[in-house]
């Protein structure tokens, strides 16, 4: 197998989704011992509204559904607060990346090996993530699910990759820390590399990743 092409999920895979709150608790009390029930719910709730609205057929975008799940959590944390729910949001827009993903994308450019994304988040979040990260030159392409009106594990969001980069799944290394999205690639014939940056068990579903990680370092090593 001759990989060309790495893609990676981009919300808890090369952007971590936990830093809203944390960054946020550090200046703001009432966060100080909540914070990590809020971003655990506010991303659980994310992407369980994406998975709805996809059995739904009622298509909103990933920056609503980022919006809802906060609210959700929030609500469950009795916190009612438009401009606290605002100060959160902002700082979504400009998730840091993970500390090892400049290096490890540059090695992979370095191995003549395209890099992409592939991610649920709306194409003006996405670009406000990839520009406060600083990896937009080391990435050739963002790819969104907006442009088809489906979420993950839909197989035609699958299909982007090779539509769009002109790279068969046999010849594509996907990389995504959510064990359903690497099953969902799986699935779609990816070689798929699961980031367990939880050391979660595996998802009880027929198709497997390739090898497990506990962060991106190693990928370059798993081509």
């Amino acid at each position: 197998m001759s990989i060309q092409l790495c893609v990676f999920d981009a919300y808890g895979t090369l952007f971590d989704v936990d830093a809203a709150a944390r960054n946020l608790a550090a200046e703001e009390p009432r966060l100080t011992e909540i914070w990590p029930r809020l971003a655990a719910d506010w991303r659980r709730k994310q992407l369980e509204y994406s998975w709805l609205r996809e059995v739904m057929g009622d298509y909103v975008d990933f920056w609503q559904l980022t919006r809802d799940g906060l609210d959700w959590a929030m609500a469950a944390q009795d916190l009612d607060d438009p401009d606290l729910a605002e100060r959160l949001m902002a700082l979504y827009r400009e998730l840091p990346a993970f500390p090892e993903v400049p290096e490890m994308l540059d090695a992979l450019h370095h191995r003549g090996v395209g890099r992409a994304i592939l991610s649920n988040g709306a194409p003006d979040m996405l670009g406000a993530a990839v520009h406060a990260a600083g990896v937009g030159h080391l990435l050739d392409e963002v790819l969104s699910i907006h442009e088809i009106g489906h979420y993950k594990p839909r197989a035609a969001v699958y299909d982007m990759i090779a539509q769009k980069m002109g790279v068969e799944p046999e010849n594509t290394c996907f990389i995504s820390s959510n064990g359903w999205d690497a099953a969902g690639a799986a699935k779609a014939g990816f070689r798929v590399l699961w980031v367990n940056r939880a050391n979660a068990p595996v998802e009880r579903l027929p198709y497997k990743p390739a090898a497990i990680l506990t962060d991106l370092r190693a990928v370059p090593d798993h081509l």
